[in-house]
């Protein structure tokens, strides 16, 4: 069975070369191939991927013209592999290679996708806390099970693969199309290192990002809590008009406030902005999806001479 190394390279010059250094003496009794999109790196990638090319026999590149994020460069390994299965493994040298054997072993009893978990994690705090809110937010929004971690280093067998590949949004959530898919999910635990060079990609922005890739492609529950809150509202507003009333009648020389009006309007009014910022979402990124904004494009596309299709 062939695997596919599916890698997502952002700025990683400094480590993207060892990693696909050692995948190759890892899996040298292997048939596998490796997968590299340059997502709009900063630095020379680029010239290093085209470089390692060169080098190896089973390596493909693509090279995209801008950054498109994570799960979208992701996307655009999967649409390239060719391989019976795939692992997604970041360019940072986190994850070990020789880890891979883990969860290829665990899918071969049957899974369709084998997440990797961490004993201990090796990242920053910044990066843990954004990781820990994501999985709240996964299992409420997304139904993931409460005992699954969405790992960025995973395993998906070819009929996933073929599922996920399918969704051609501007905005893919890996996970997300991963759990719409299937409920034959694993995970095994596996080693995590320490980053030897750089830093962690991303930021507070780009987890945001993320997170409202989450709510607004892949469910409708926040409308469903926009909806209920504002039954709230409206039963809450209804008890004080009735309490406002038999309160004027049984007190009528006493001068109704000004601050209680005013407190009312400025959170009845918060709450309409957060709404109709959230339809906005909604809206707007619908709009983006229908207008055909693609998921990446394409600059150039290199594969090692051995490779035939």
């Amino acid at each position: 069975m062939k695997l596919s190394i599916c890698i997502p390279v952002y700025n990683g010059a400094d480590t993207v070369a060892e990693l696909v250094s050692e995948l190759q003496k890892v899996f040298a009794e292997t048939d596998f191939e490796i997968v590299m999109t340059n997502d709009g790196s900063h630095d020379n990638s680029s010239k290093v991927c085209k470089e390692l090319i060169e080098k190896y026999g089973n390596i493909r590149f693509i090279n995209l013209r801008r950054n498109y994020g994570e799960h979208n460069a992701v996307m655009c390994c999967l649409n390239y592999c060719t391989g019976d299965y795939a692992v997604i493994i970041d360019d940072d040298l986190q994850n070990p290679p020789e880890e891979i054997f883990k969860l290829w072993n665990e899918i071969k009893k049957g899974y369709d996708v084998v997440y990797a978990k961490y004993r201990h994690k090796k990242h920053n705090i910044f990066r843990n806390f954004g990781s820990k809110i994501n999985d709240i937010f996964a299992t409420w929004l997304i139904g993931k099970p409460k005992n699954l971690y969405l790992c960025s280093f995973k395993i998906i067998n070819r009929a996933i693969i073929n599922e996920i590949i399918k969704y051609k949004g501007p905005f893919p959530y890996i996970d997300g199309l991963i759990l719409r898919a299937t409920d034959n999910i694993s995970s095994v635990y596996v080693e995590h290192k320490s980053r030897t060079s750089g830093h962690s990609n991303y930021t507070l922005g780009k987890l945001i990002h993320l997170w409202l890739s989450m709510f607004v492609n892949f469910s409708i529950k926040p409308m469903r809590m926009m909806m209920s809150i504002g039954t709230f509202v409206l039963l809450a507003s209804l008890a004080f008009a009735v309490y406002f009333i038999v309160d004027k009648i049984l007190h009528p020389d006493v001068a109704s406030g000004w601050t209680s009006l005013v407190c009312i309007i400025l959170f009845i009014g918060g709450l309409q902005t957060i709404f109709l910022g959230l339809i906005g979402e909604y809206i707007g990124k619908n709009y983006l999806d229908q207008n055909g904004t693609p998921q990446w494009t394409v600059k150039e596309v290199f594969k090692s001479k051995e490779i035939k299709d």
